[in-house]
């Protein structure tokens, strides 16, 4: 019995020894790994053609020689099993509509990529990616309410409008070198409701193509955003999300594709934002860096 007490023993003892070496190969007998660490991800535009450089890059997306090796909250640092020189790649990533649950790399931003990265074992090693937008972008509505007017115009639905922030780089607006202004909306108790859109109809590519919008915002009460099919005899009003209140100025990247894709009828769309004053006596929205993107096919 003790002897087959002893044989159990070292019979689970190797399996263990296994396991936890098991655990640490990759690529070979490699066990020590390299370390990265990328604070952030900078991003830079030409402000004319581009617009402006805000952005809310969240993750990292990291592979190695074209595999995957993880998806990484920014600020982090993490173990890669590699050692040597290595392609390294670094997609810029983002919560989609705002949802943690639908973090995935932004299609518009460049990835990061150094051939022949030198992965050094045990030794944390900096990365700091740059990112831009990709040449083969159309930019197909932009407003960042620095002109002598806007393309959002009220709806009949609405019984306010939305105006600019005044006097020049007010505290309110989001303020940059090539912004003093913001675009604001007030309620209060003679101005219940807003619904805001687009004053041009823009035609979007459908067929699952990437189109998104982008917006920046800061608001003391939530938000609806959506898109208005205009159909041949008519329009339909499509919700898309709500966006929660802010008192910092917050952006988020929203996904129209699947609406375009899905409305092929649609002549073309407009954006809309609205909201009301709820229970609050007053209530506050501002806006500003508004983007509808799309990859231009044809370049």
């Amino acid at each position: 019995m003790h002897h087959f007490l002893r044989l159990h023993i070292i019979l689970l003892l190797a399996t263990l020894v296994f396991a936890l070496s098991a655990c640490h190969k990759f690529e070979g007998e490699q066990t020590v790994p390299a370390y990265l660490r990328i604070d952030t991800i900078l991003f830079t535009t030409d402000y004319v053609t581009q617009g402006s450089n805000t952005h809310n890059i969240t993750d990292a997306w990291v592979y190695v020689n074209d595999q995957l090796i993880g998806v990484y909250e920014l600020p982090a640092t993490f173990p890669v099993l590699a050692s040597g020189k290595q392609d390294l790649e670094i997609r810029p990533g983002i919560k989609l509509n705002g949802i943690g649950a639908t973090r995935a790399p932004y299609p518009f931003y460049k990835p990061f990529m150094i051939d022949n990265f030198n992965f050094v074992e045990d030794s944390v090693q900096i990365v700091r990616p740059v990112t831009t937008y990709y040449d083969n972008l159309t930019f197909a509505w932009t407003e960042d309410f620095e002109g002598s007017g806007t393309s959002l115009e009220k709806t009949t639905a609405s019984d306010t409008t939305i105006t600019k922030t005044s006097p020049a780089d007010h505290p309110d607006a989001w303020l940059s070198p090539y912004s003093s202004f913001s675009g604001k909306v007030q309620l209060d108790t003679t101005h219940e409701v807003f619904q805001i859109a687009s004053f041009l109809s823009y035609e979007l590519p459908d067929q699952g193509k990437a189109v998104l919008l982008e917006l920046d915002y800061k608001c003391d009460r939530e938000f609806g955003v959506g898109m208005i099919a205009n159909l041949s005899s008519s329009t339909l009003m499509l919700p898309l999300v709500v966006v929660n209140k802010s008192e910092t100025w917050n952006k988020i990247y929203i996904n129209l594709g699947p609406n375009v894709s899905a409305y092929t009828t649609a002549q073309n769309f407009k954006i809309y934002f609205e909201s009301d004053r709820g229970d609050q006596d007053e209530a506050n929205f501002y806006f500003d860096n508004i983007k509808v993107i799309y990859r231009n096919i044809s370049k």
